[in-house]
């Protein structure tokens, strides 16, 4: 009878019992443990600031894409904090009543009187309070779980996943799938095949919704939450697959490498950087190129040009010369991207744009430029030349080589892509929308420009 008792008394009472063990890490450690990472502390570093094992920082980092789980904000002061929590427990240990315990923490004896009922341990069946599982029962009941908006809105999330992950096409139109490339939950290094895809900025998806969708207040949202939705485990709205159509395709947010430029000492002081006209500079007028050399295994290559005012991109096919006949001592480079190969790709590319477009070019002191003065007597293109190991010189194509190295990682054989695939990933970079531009395509800044052009010489002419 007294047993048939105790279990309808259990039953009548089911919220007393504790759903589970108590969580690894309290919002504090949490707290100290993100706050380290944001100074640049390592993992295991910053779990050691925490006061947690290195085992449970580097799930925390996993979970959370490199990125913050928990707010920095401190803690409301009308809510018990965990010291609080463990001075209760010390004085119900020794007996204290309710009101006593208020007093000594400055406390409404009602809060107090809740907080026993509320947070104690159940699991032995008793009312028994202990400080860690009042924190885990007080952060489960401050938890508000809340429907991410990309999971909410369909056609949103449809049109962030077809900026970030489309198909390239080429310019009649036609997908490119590029290499199959397995995702196998993080990067290994740069030496692998990249998936091929639209690759949209998670900034450049943002700020094209509000151009898009001009009366949809519906079809807005932040780059960082299009980050969180893809780095941050549970969220469910965007796999975590699709962080491999990011610009640098890692699963966790890492410091990003830069690579170093080589100089060669065969350039004159005449063609510096520094004698550059000053138009070039302030991007002013188009026409000023920057260019360079995008290098793969087996001596592959791929140029690129990029103008400085429009970030119009081109890129040029470079295969080994193969119709040059054997090696000779002193003879060209058969590898294709030698001086006189170099040369020849640039002149027919430059050549195809009007001669406004052709006024100036800068580039590395790399040797497969020691050809710049006949490049110049073919093109009419004035070639000048960066200060040794000074990449930053011409940042726009470094920049632009960075975005083309998700098309064509380092370490792989660019003699595969034909003429065709380079111009389907040019044509895919030049009708990305950039911040620098308000927003506007390469390819729309450069055709206004020309139509602006044209409409000038028929105003002339009349």
């Amino acid at each position: 009878m007294g047993a048939r008792r105790r279990r309808s008394d259990r039953a009548a009472r089911p919220a007393m019992y504790s759903p589970g063990r108590t969580s690894v890490g309290r919002r504090e450690e949490r707290q100290r443990f993100w706050a380290a990472i944001a100074r640049g502390v390592s993992t295991v570093d910053a779990t050691g600031e925490a006061g947690v094992s290195e085992a449970v920082g580097v799930r925390w980092f996993r979970e959370g894409g490199g990125m913050p789980t928990v707010t920095q904000a401190p803690l409301s002061g009308r809510y018990l904090s965990f010291a609080e929590r463990e001075e209760i427990a010390i004085l119900r240990a020794r007996g204290c009543g309710v009101r006593e315990i208020a007093r000594s923490l400055g406390r409404s004896p009602s809060t107090i009187s809740r907080e026993l009922r509320r947070n104690a341990a159940t699991r032995s069946g008793g009312l028994e309070y202990r400080a860690t599982t009042a924190q885990w029962h007080a952060d489960r009941r401050a938890q508000r779980p809340k429907t991410a908006k990309l999971t909410a809105n369909e056609q949103l999330r449809g049109y962030v996943q077809d900026r970030l992950a489309g198909a390239v096409e080429r310019p009649d139109g036609t997908a490119v799938a590029g290499p199959q490339v397995r995702w196998i939950g993080r990067r290994h290094g740069r030496r692998t095949d990249r998936r091929w895809a639209r690759a949209w900025s998670p900034e450049q998806i943002s700020a094209c919704l509000r151009v898009d969708f001009l009366d949809d207040a519906s079809m807005r949202i932040s780059h960082e939450a299009i980050y969180q939705a893809l780095y941050v485990q549970g969220r469910g709205a965007l796999r975590r697959e699709l962080t491999a159509c990011l610009r640098t395709g890692r699963a966790l947010r890492v410091p990003r490498a830069r690579s170093r430029a080589r100089g060669k000492g065969f350039v004159s002081k005449e063609i510096l950087i520094s004698e550059r006209p000053a138009e070039a500079e302030d991007r002013a007028v188009p026409g000023h190129w920057e260019g360079d050399l995008i290098l793969g295994v087996g001596s592959s290559a791929i140029g690129t040009l990029v103008e400085r005012s429009t970030r119009f991109t081109m890129l040029l096919h470079l295969l080994p010369m193969h119709d040059r006949g054997p090696r000779v001592k002193n003879g060209p480079a058969l590898a294709g991207h030698g001086a006189e190969a170099v040369r020849d790709a640039i002149a027919a590319a430059i050549t195809t744009l009007p001669e406004h477009l052709r006024r100036s070019l800068t580039w590395d002191q790399g040797s497969e430029m020691s050809q710049h003065a006949q490049l110049r007597i073919d093109t009419g293109l004035n070639v000048y030349f960066c200060d040794p190991h000074s990449p930053w010189q011409r940042g726009t194509n470094e920049n632009t080589n960075g975005l083309l190295r998700q098309y064509f990682p380092k370490g792989t054989d660019l003699t595969r892509h034909t003429a065709e695939d380079l111009a389907a990933v040019a044509a895919t970079l030049n009708s990305r929308p950039r911040k620098t531009l308000g927003w506007k395509t390469p390819a729309e800044a450069l055709d206004e420009y020309l139509r602006t052009c044209q409409q000038a010489n028929v105003a002339t002419t009349d």
